[in-house]
Order: structure tokens, then C-alpha cells, then sequence
């Protein structure tokens, strides 16, 4: 429960991104081999793993969730449950209508931005193969898109060995799944990242594949995309891959910001594990087209983490 006695819910997490200002929400996608997609109701071969591998980041603490960031933040921290910020109602319309702010200040965008440039020049230091930053929003409609896309074009001037490009949300949707092999690094405003990074998921094999980061300056969270899964709570069946995989996200991202080399073997090993276990066909849940439990899948893969650990230190 929280300290105000409401039961934990979404807003326990949003709560925690606003308040620790964990501003870049982390997404990799990465089709491992072996992964099956769901495509009408039959696990199939859809995209080549060669050709599956990118970062979503997307801004986490404005944009269209703000109000409501803000208000998730005051109530796990024990405030009011519930401190609705009041708009006069449209004149004439008699309380039919409801909207909602959407602040983006370049404060917010560039650190953001900044974050993705940065990423980027990681991934191509270890990878060896030149990256590029994509900027996806509506800058042809909103005003906040347009300052999003303004300091966008500023951060890129200042990385000309980054590749930069540019993409409207609802075109980008479509880029996605036709040509993944075309983007590296994605930078999107708070709702477009939302959005976007849950249909990215379906190139790596669905939700029980998906890690993510919310990554500030002073503090880090790591989480599967799809939270608790309350409905399928004690069943054990769900895919466990999607929480392990945010481990070696965490393990990654602490190794790459304090420099330290045991993170970033624990990283390695973990990645390592889940990649060959898919790749030899291993046991999977029933969202890969297999009958494995939760425990059968995690048991597996720590298994292989053992092995590679103990060749590790020979």
C-alpha cells in the first residue's frame, strides 16, 4: 500500500518517474534468432534477427501524461490521492468537452535528445557499425512538436559523425514494421514513445520480450514493458525473458555509466544465455508458440548463465 493507504497501482510508477525525474524511458528492440512472431493466429518467420536491432528512447516526464505524472508523484509520496488541476470549461459548451495540457519545454527535449546522441555514440563504439538518430513527432501539426524537432536539428549540429533523420509519428508507425533495419537510435515525445515502443515490440516476438529503463541523472528503474500482469498472477505461465532481459539492461546501463567491468560482463552473460537458449530452441511460453511455464523458461536460462559464468572465470 502506499502511505496514504490506497492500494499500489500504475501511479506507485509514475510516481516514481516524476518524482525521481527518470527522464529516458529505454526500450531496446532486438529480435533474438529463434523468435517466432504471432501472425494471424500462427507462429511464423517474419523479420530477419540480422536486420532487428534498436533503441527506443522515449521522453518520460512531460507531454500529455504531465498532470497526471505529477499527481501519480504527490500521492505515492503520501499527498492527496487525487489534486485535479481545474480548467474553466469551453464557454457555451456546458462541461462537454474535456482536454488536456501538453507542456514540452526545451529543457525537457534537449536532455532527451541529448540522452539519444549519446546512447548512440555507445552503441556505435561497440558495435563498430556508424549510427543514426531518429526524431519522430508531429512537428507538422503541434507547436510542441515543432520545439521538440527545433532542438532535435540544434543537438544534431552538434554530433556531425551521428547520422540524424526525421520522421512524422504516423508515417514512422509505418516505417516500423516494413524496415526496421533502417533505424538505430529513436528519439519520440512522452505519448508518441508510449505508443510506438509497444507495437516495436511485436518485431522482437511481443510484450514478454520487452525490457525498458527509465534512466535521470541521479537515479535509475528497470521494468518489463508490461508491468505486473495482474491477470495472469500465479499462473505461471507468462514469459519471464521480457524481466530478466531488464536485468541485463540494468546491468548494461551501470556498467556503461560507472565504468565498471563486472556489470558489464554480467551484462554480456545474461544476454548471452537468453540468445542461446532461443537459438538452440529451448523451452518457451505459450506467446513464442510454445507450452514451457514461467519457471521451466527461467530456470533454463539461469542454467546457462551458470555455465558461462563458470567459463568465464576458468
Amino acid at each position: 500500500k502506499l502511505p496514504n493507504g490506497d492500494i499500489a497501482g500504475g501511479q506507485v510508477l509514475l510516481g516514481l518517474r516524476s518524482a525521481l525525474d527518470l527522464y529516458a524511458n529505454v526500450r531496446p528492440v532486438k529480435l533474438f534468432p529463434g523468435v517466432h512472431h504471432k501472425v494471424h493466429g500462427m507462429h511464423k518467420d517474419v523479420w530477419d534477427p540480422d536486420l532487428v536491432d534498436m533503441v527506443l528512447v522515449r521522453e518520460n516526464t512531460e507531454g500529455l501524461y504531465h498532470a497526471l505524472l505529477r499527481r501519480s508523484a504527490r500521492a505515492a509520496q503520501g499527498g492527496e490521492k487525487d489534486e485535479p488541476i481545474v480548467i474553466d470549461h469551453f464557454p457555451g459548451l456546458n462541461g462537454h468537452v474535456a482536454w488536456d495540457v501538453r507542456p514540452i519545454s526545451r529543457k525537457g527535449s534537449e536532455r532527451v535528445i541529448r540522452f539519444a546522441f549519446n546512447l548512440a555514440n555507445r552503441r556505435e563504439s561497440r558495435m563498430g557499425i556508424p549510427q543514426k538518430v531518429t526524431c519522430v513527432d508531429k512537428s507538422n501539426v503541434t507547436r510542441g512538436c515543432r520545439l521538440f524537432r527545433e532542438v532535435f536539428r540544434e543537438v544534431a549540429g552538434e554530433h556531425g559523425g551521428i547520422e540524424s533523420n526525421e520522421a512524422y509519428i504516423d508515417a514512422f508507425t509505418m516505417w516500423l514494421v516494413r524496415n526496421p533495419e533502417d533505424l538505430d537510435v529513436v528519439v519520440l515525445p512522452n505519448m508518441f514513445g508510449d505508443i510506438a515502443t509497444d507495437l516495436a515490440s511485436v518485431l522482437q516476438g511481443g510484450m514478454g520480450m520487452a525490457a525498458s529503463a527509465n534512466i535521470g541523472d541521479q537515479h535509475m528503474l528497470f521494468e518489463p514493458v508490461h508491468g505486473s500482469s495482474p491477470k495472469y498472477a500465479g499462473q505461471n505461465k507468462v514469459n519471464p525473458i521480457a524481466a530478466i532481459s531488464s536485468v541485463q539492461l540494468m546491468f548494461d546501463t551501470l556498467g556503461s555509466r560507472h565504468d565498471d567491468s563486472n556489470a558489464t560482463i554480467c551484462s554480456d552473460v545474461l544476454e548471452r544465455a537468453i540468445s542461446e537458449h532461443l537459438a538452440s530452441g529451448g523451452p518457451v511460453t505459450y506467446d513464442l508458440g510454445g507450452k514451457a511455464s514461467t519457471s521451466e523458461v527461467g530456470e533454463a536460462i539461469a542454467l546457462r548463465c551458470a555455465e558461462l559464468l563458470k567459463k568465464q572465470s576458468a
